[in-house]
């Protein structure tokens, strides 16, 4: 089977290495496409800073974030970088058919060859109503057809399907040269639940977490996903990873200040509201008026707020634990130069720049 193939930046410092998901958050008072220019920007900044990967989600429908379309910001964000992997985080794919994924991703690598991760899930990125309006179909009843999905990509990706089969002959092109065994993006399965770890063991498939999203099934689901992996099917060894909030600040008050942002956000999700993020003044004030929504909290919090050494000293305990060499960091808060002071801040902290 094929092999999926990865590279790999080590911290100088620390063995964990550090990548970022972006959700193209737009702060309140901005355009949601300005919103566009600063995960731009922002992938430039942590290419030079030395981060493993740049990934971009997809929602829709929400005033709150303005990544609707992952791969047409990939596209950009490859070349305005020169090492990072870019890739989704992820493609929402109950909503486009394999072959169309395939053949985008496809092109992505031959744009930016090794350096391309595609991301799948199947969550729908949106409420009730979007997911309809997204639907392939609405000539019949919904079904989760997931699981096919994921063999016929897989099976465009790796020109494998088997004889007889009636795409045997359809190509994803741009294909790659006969020569090369495995030429395409580096496939990942993500997820927030037990189901999205066995679905990765099944498919042999490296396997991301969505902590900052969903924070109580964490260790399971890793664990569970470790235990199962079966070596040969695609990855000779398991490789995951968790997505984590990260805010850093030069100290623990202003870090706390900035994350009263992402804090508000999250009780505004609970209740329905997909708003912008607000200024923390405002989400302040506005925390104090709702007071305290109780929120589903794990072993770990969604969210690691404070100085770099003290992000630092949770984030290798948590991998430590997980037994995982690599973290996801999602960093919102409304200022966007303090977005990127946030990850510059970690970047100094594990060694990433000198």
């Amino acid at each position: 089977m094929s092999v999926l193939r990865h590279q790999i930046a080590m911290a100088k410092d620390s063995g964990l290495r550090l990548s970022v998901l972006d959700q193209s958050p737009v702060p309140e008072g901005t355009a949601p496409a300005q919103a566009l220019q600063n995960s731009i920007g922002l992938a430039r900044r942590v290419d030079e800073l030395g981060f493993t990967r740049f990934w971009m989600s997809e929602h829709h429908a929400m005033d709150l974030l303005a990544c609707t379309a992952p791969e047409i910001l990939l596209a950009r964000i490859g070349a305005e970088t020169s090492r990072i992997r870019i890739g989704s985080g992820g493609i929402m794919l109950p909503h486009y058919t394999p072959l169309k994924v395939a053949e985008v991703f496809r092109t992505l690598y031959g744009l930016y060859p090794e350096r391309v991760d595609l991301g799948i899930g199947r969550a729908p990125g949106g409420g009730p109503m979007e997911s309809l309006a997204l639907r392939r179909s609405r000539k019949v009843a919904m079904e989760d057809d997931f699981p096919d999905q994921v063999t016929e990509l897989l099976a465009f990706l790796e020109d494998g399907f088997p004889t007889g089969h009636p795409f045997l002959k359809v190509k994803a092109m741009p294909a790659p040269v006969p020569e090369e065994r495995y030429a395409g993006p580096a496939v990942w399965m993500l997820g927030s639940s037990m189901w999205s770890s066995a679905a990765a063991v099944e498919f042999g498939l490296p396997y991301s977490f969505a902590h900052f999203f969903s924070p109580v099934k964490t260790r399971d689901a890793i664990e569970a996903y470790m235990r199962h992996f079966r070596p040969g099917i695609r990855l000779e060894r398991p490789e995951a990873t968790v997505a984590v909030g990260v805010i850093c600040a030069e100290t623990q008050e202003e870090a706390e200040y900035l994350a009263a942002s992402v804090k508000l956000l999250q009780q505004r999700i609970r209740l329905g509201e997909r708003k912008p993020v607000a200024a923390p003044e405002e989400a302040m004030r506005e925390l104090k008026m709702r007071g305290e929504i109780p929120m589903e909290e794990g072993e770990w919090p969604r969210y690691f707020v404070g100085t770099p050494a003290l992000v630092r000293e949770r984030l290798e305990q948590m991998a430590g634990e997980l037994g995982i060499g690599e973290v996801i960091v999602n960093t919102i808060v409304w200022d966007h130069e303090k977005r990127i002071r946030s990850y510059e801040l970690l970047a100094r902290e594990f060694g990433l720049v000198g």
